[in-house]
């Protein structure tokens, strides 16, 4: 075991948990500080709900919506709860690359040099993204509205929302780990994109999977962005839930368990 693992597991045992709470909330303001002072930051939050729903909808909504027996006004009821699913996995590639670029600006260096619980600074940039994440979904239900979906169940509504920041504070522990180990911000972008494209169209968030080929089909079936899209639309719009509901947590707990010991002891021992 290296110095530093031994400094950083001493450090974190003498410090209690009213400490880590304390500095987990230092560094969550010290996040949102920067990112008000680096408002472009935001752009990516603000902008991907407005183009991906208005891309979807105008573009494809007319076709898939007759496949699924209506038209562009039934496809809007259909691609935005799925949307709500993929922001969530979507943005969760920002904690990876602005971990990595702390990294390299040396501010990780100047936090691990200060008695504060590691598991804080990892703990404050999760919930800065969940942050991000929940400003994302609140324009993209702005849109949605104005593009013609009717909010008819509002605790459904805020229950697909809890689960998809369930499920993204797990894939952020997958970023994380990305962010530690790889050499800057591009090659944890490449690397995010390498994963979220077969995840995202591979699943049931744009289309029904009705007509995929049956390998294809195959893959739908366990992937978790279907199950989080399927449970979503379940919960706003009318139809099964609980089966797609566990699932989804099923995952969210499964990669949490697997990825966040990885990802705290990759920064520990990082040199």
């Amino acid at each position: 075991m290296s110095a530093v693992t031994v400094n950083d597991a001493a450090t974190d045992a003498r410090i209690p948990l009213r400490g880590h709470l304390r500095h987990t909330g230092a560094l969550i303001r010290r996040n949102l500080l920067w990112i008000r002072k680096d408002p472009e930051s935001m752009a990516d939050a603000l902008l991907m709900p407005v183009i991906f729903t208005l891309l979807f909808v105008f573009v494809f909504g007319g076709s898939i919506g007759q496949a699924l027996g209506g038209g562009q006004d039934r496809y809007v009821q259909y691609v935005i709860p799925g949307m709500i699913a993929m922001m969530s996995m979507t943005l969760s590639q920002g904690v990876g690359t602005g971990f990595s670029q702390d990294f390299n600006s040396g501010v990780m260096d100047r936090f691990r040099s200060l008695p504060i619980g590691r598991g804080s600074v990892l703990f404050a940039k999760i919930s800065v993204e969940l942050l991000r994440m929940l400003f994302a979904t609140a324009v993209l239900m702005i849109v949605a509205v104005a593009v013609g979906f009717e909010i008819t169940n509002w605790p459904g509504l805020l229950a697909t929302v809890a689960l998809s920041t369930a499920f993204a504070s797990s894939i952020m522990w997958v970023f994380l780990t990305l962010g530690v180990i790889l050499k800057n911000a591009q090659s944890v972008q490449a690397m995010g994109f390498l994963v979220l494209f077969p995840l995202q169209f591979g699943s049931s968030i744009f289309a029904p999977t009705t007509s995929m080929p049956g390998w294809l089909q195959a893959f739908t079936d366990y992937n978790p962005l279907s199950t989080l899209a399927d449970a979503a639309r379940g919960l706003m719009v009318g139809g099964p839930v609980a089966h797609d509901l566990w699932v989804t947590l099923g995952w969210s707990v499964a990669i949490t368990a697997v990825m966040a010991p990885v990802a705290i002891h990759k920064f520990r021992t990082k040199n």
